[in-house]
């Protein structure tokens, strides 16, 4: 078996296996004595045979894939297990004795193999693990696997922005360049891999300084990937629906107001997925990638007549700005769309310090640290003095603020940071100090009462509601206080998964209350091998060291990386250190 160590950084295959951990499972169950098998479906690009590569990894099995060039081939697929000219009911009764068979792309097979594949199945002496790929006609013999019972479907969602981001993290990207990529994306690891491949080929992603990172700012690279899932939009030959796109592509960030485009269009538009009406009368492309691709496609001089004019943006960019500083002084950091900031960001426009410092403190509040680190730099990119904005950057950094200006601080109820101020001496274990001086009732005072008690299941609540406001960074350390509070090991060991699993979507964040959780999640053995590999030591170095095959070690690291939700092998360091420096 082939053993291949995800800490590089270069975007070579294979990628890193990451995320889908609970997918995986239900793969490898239906691996086991007793079980027919199962089907991934899923939209093309979205990981379907990685996922299942990696669930028969090391096992005996066969591996079949249909191709557009042969559907019309009766068995073709089949051709390097089968005799020529084989029947099909000898082929069922040749194939009976293979234990596991791997069917990709089996909405390509041809109809001979498709009921090959089918009898196995209602035999059922062959556990079969079948990708079939949505939204493209299959075979009806392959389609009724599932609908008819047969075998149990997985639908396979997108990978999470999180997973997108460690599978990213041996590429050096900084965090809103890796937001951008999964935002247009939508969850298509093809087109992801093309675009940082072509962003790289052609010298677009430029060095952040101070940070070892490189950024994507400005226009989308045209790749032959990026032409072909986008030719539904660059291909319309009625000359209006054209033209209703290119002024919705012109218009973005802003949507467009319904009754400026023309009904009839409209609907064609919108049957064909690419355009989207929102509840308040506007309009705007339904995918992220037509806007940027129907702009680079435009002719000069049209452009300029469609462009809109220079702050045009600038009231909606105030709205988003006003609604941020509401939410925090509500003590509810969850998630709100904030389309005009992105959008200056990704084209590489000013971005006013002010809503750069906004964006950084509530992405910081979040847990999401170096999204914080990065709204903060855009910030000081053409205001390099903006004392809000550096911070910022600080506490982002894990450094302590050298003070704060009073820009952003709400009308509605107070400075958000003089109560998280207070709220510190909580996450520090010390509740006693924060006594009678938090809002009462509030998240906040919630998880200082329960800690104060000693009480593990209280925490546990206090976590689930500090989640649930967006707060993932302060529930992870919620759930490790819990952890020491509980007496029952059973409910000790939930919370300890569940601080996990909302500490590896924090960015990297370190500390107190998270020293040493996350790695606990590893055996004895990955744990040795993790602290040397973050010490320095090459693979080679820790075989030689601990007597082991550099093999071994690879597969150790590769086990506690899945375990670790990184790619990195420079993200090690502060798994093992503990808090040499706080963050957030």
């Amino acid at each position: 078996m082939r053993t291949y160590e995800p800490d590089a950084k270069t975007l070579e295959l294979p990628w890193p296996f990451t995320g889908r951990a609970d997918e995986l499972e239900l793969v490898r169950d239906a691996l086991t004595a007793g079980r027919p098998g199962i089907v991934v479906t899923g939209p093309a690009g979205h990981g379907k045979t990685r996922l299942i590569t990696e669930a028969v990894r090391g096992t005996d099995h066969a591996r079949v894939t249909g191709t557009p060039e042969a559907r019309d081939l009766p068995l073709a697929a089949f051709a390097h297990l089968l005799p020529d000219a084989v029947p099909l009911p000898r082929a069922v009764r040749m194939l009976s004795g293979v234990r596991v068979l791997v069917v990709d792309d089996a909405q390509l097979l041809d109809e001979t193999s498709a009921a090959l594949v089918h009898q196995l199945a209602v035999h059922g002496r062959t556990r079969l693990i079948v990708a079939a790929t949505e939204g493209v006609p299959a075979p009806a013999a392959v389609s009724r696997l599932w609908t008819g019972e047969l075998l149990p479907r997985l639908a396979l969602d997108p990978l999470s922005r999180d997973d997108t981001g460690r599978l990213l993290a041996g590429a050096g990207l900084d965090a809103l360049t890796v937001r951008r990529l999964h935002r247009v994306c939508r969850g298509d690891l093809r087109l992801l891999r093309d675009l940082v491949t072509a962003l790289a080929g052609a010298g677009r992603l430029t060095p952040v300084p101070g940070t070892g990172e490189r950024a994507w700012r400005g226009a989308l690279p045209i790749t032959s990937a990026v032409r072909e899932r986008l030719a539904p939009a660059l291909e319309r030959s009625a000359p209006r629906e054209r033209d209703t796109l290119e002024r919705l592509a012109f218009a973005e960030p802003l949507p467009v107001p319904l009754d400026e485009l023309e009904p009839d269009v409209l609907e064609t538009l919108e049957a064909d997925g690419l355009v989207h009406a929102d509840d308040q009368g506007g309009v705007t492309l339904a995918h992220p990638l037509h806007g940027a691709a129907l702009r680079a496609t435009t002719g000069r001089l049209r452009a300029r007549r469609l462009a809109r004019p220079a702050g045009a943006h600038g009231p909606a960019l105030a709205a988003e700005q006003h609604t941020l500083v509401r939410r925090m002084a509500q003590l509810d950091v969850r998630s709100v769309p904030t389309p005009v900031g992105e959008w200056l960001v990704a084209e590489g426009a000013t971005l006013p310090a002010g809503y750069a410092e906004v964006r950084a403190r509530f992405a910081r509040l979040r847990g999401e640290l170096r999204e914080a680190a990065a709204w903060a730099r855009e910030g000081l990119r053409d205001t390099p003095a903006d004392a809000g904005c550096r911070a910022e950057l600080r506490l982002s950094e894990g450094q302590p603020a050298e003070g704060r200006p009073d820009r952003g601080r709400p009308a509605e109820g107070g400075d958000p940071d003089d109560v998280h101020s207070v709220y510190a001496a909580v996450r520090l274990g010390a509740p006693e100090r924060a006594a009678g001086r938090l809002p009462a009732g509030s998240v906040l005072a919630r998880h200082a009462e329960a800690l104060a008690r000693g009480d593990g299941t209280a925490l546990d609540r206090a976590a689930e509601a500090l989640a649930e406001r967006g707060f993932l960074l302060y529930a992870a350390e919620a759930r490790a206080q819990a952890v020491r509070a509980h007496r029952d090991p059973r409910a000790a060991r939930l919370s300890r998964t569940r601080a996990v699993a909302l500490a590896r979507r924090c960015q990297g964040a370190r500390t107190p209350a998270l020293t040493g959780l996350v790695l606990g999640e590893l055996t004895a053995r990955q744990r040795q091998i993790v602290a040397l590999a973050a010490a320095g030591l090459s693979n080679r170095e820790i075989a030689e060291k601990l007597t082991l095959s550099v093999r071994t070690v690879g597969n150790h690291l590769y086990s506690a990386y899945t375990r670790l939700g990184t790619g990195d092998r420079g993200a090690l360091p502060w798994l093992v250190d503990g808090p040499g420096r706080e963050t957030a």
